[in-house]
């Protein structure tokens, strides 16, 4: 009765790695409400446990639980030595589905993702609370994914207390996250690498596109001579001069306009930068979009290339899954061959060490970023 049998796909799938089990690939439901179920192939072999919700398509004990976050912890120490906001369990990738747990300096912001997760909620809680000793954890379960399961949208403290603000440093870089309101759980942790690695090439005239609460720019602004942050967002500006403010930094100007506008305004005009960054939000967030996604970012792309001074670099990343790296790439080739100009890649990169992406569930990659050169 407890026991979930799937078919020879489903069996396939999780012995090559991958933890997900489809609505499809089940052939005997458990007649159990949500929690943990043992699985069977369709020949009656025990593959593992798993979580189980009966609106979607996991002995798991309190000992599991805090062996899976220290584990998943003690991968992210060398982390500490540049920043105080990190990703402490990233769901699959750290084998604990549906989990999203992210650290801002002595806070935990955790989302549960699945009917199954949520009835570890007190096990997950006490394994956070004894492993990280932390002031305040706060549920950011606001995502539209936990109403497929038949879950409350919510956003509650589970521990002690979380203020609304709180000051994140990343190599030498100050800004505040919104735990309570900031887009994912309070900032975007997954783009600290890339920001620091393109801040430490900047050079001259720089352009943050989608700069939002300004982390690009203020990582540009350690190099470039000037920075405009831009953003069709103005309070996400405000809140971008103020985080400039407290780096001290008074080498950026912020300007609110719609970027595909501003970049079309500015090449008429014939103004070129030095340093483009485009980090835009996911324009593919599902696989039907992808068609109209890619147009998108080839058009955004093809107008920062042609803005670039001779020897100027871009700095390109996509965020939607459903664009792969091989479809970004070609992206990136056909707006460089539009683009009347001969440009070279200095370096592909992807997610940092807190946001693991492994190879046998690609689901747990999503973002693609690419440094290229504008060679004449």
């Amino acid at each position: 009765m407890t026991v979930a049998r799937v078919n020879a796909k489903g069996a396939r799938r999780w012995v090559a790695g991958h933890p997900w089990i489809y609505r499809t690939d089940v052939t005997e439901r458990p007649m159990m409400d949500a929690g943990a179920v043992l699985v069977h192939d369709n020949r009656g072999k025990p593959l593992g446990w798993a979580l189980w919700s009966p609106l979607s398509e996991t002995v798991i004990d309190q000992a599991w639980w805090d062996e899976r976050i220290a584990s998943a912890i003690a991968r992210r120490v060398p982390l500490e030595d540049h920043t105080n906001a990190f990703r402490l369990v990233h769901g699959e990738a750290d084998g604990c589905p549906s989990l999203v747990c992210d650290r801002y300096d002595d806070y935990l912001v955790v989302q549960f993702m699945s009917a199954g997760l949520e009835q570890f909620r007190e096990e997950i809680i006490a394994s956070l609370r004894s492993l990280v000793e932390p002031a305040g954890i706060l549920a950011r379960n606001d995502v539209p994914l936990r109403a497929k399961e038949g879950l409350a949208r919510e956003t509650v403290v589970l521990h002690g207390d979380v203020p609304r603000e709180i000051e994140v440093h990343e190599y030498g870089v100050r800004f505040l996250a919104a735990p309570w309101t900031g887009q994912k759980t309070g900032a975007f942790l997954d783009q600290r690498e890339n920001r620091h690695f393109v801040g430490t090439v900047a050079r001259g005239r720089a352009l943050d596109c989608f700069s939002y609460h300004g982390s690009f720019a203020l990582h540009l602004a350690k190099k470039a001579t000037h920075v405009t942050a831009l953003d069709a967002s103005g309070p996400a500006l405000m809140r971008a001069a103020e985080n400039a403010a407290r780096n001290s930094l008074d080498n950026i100007s912020f300007v609110e306009a719609n970027a595909f506008d501003y970049l079309r305004e500015k090449e008429r005009e014939g103004i070129t930068f030095d340093t483009i960054v485009l980090d835009p939000p996911a324009f593919a967030k599902t696989r039907a979009a992808l068609s109209g996604a890619v147009r998108g970012y080839k058009d955004i792309n093809l107008r920062a290339m042609r803005l670039l001074a001779p020897g100027g670099l871009l700095y390109t990343a996509s965020c939607s899954f459903h664009l792969t790296k091989p479809l970004f790439l070609e992206m990136l080739q056909d707006a460089a061959a539009d683009s009347g100009r001969r440009v070279a890649i200095r370096a592909f990169t992807g997610q940092p060490l807190d946001h693991p992406e492994v190879l046998s569930i690609p689901e747990t990659g999503y973002i693609k970023g690419a440094l290229l050169e504008v060679m004449e």
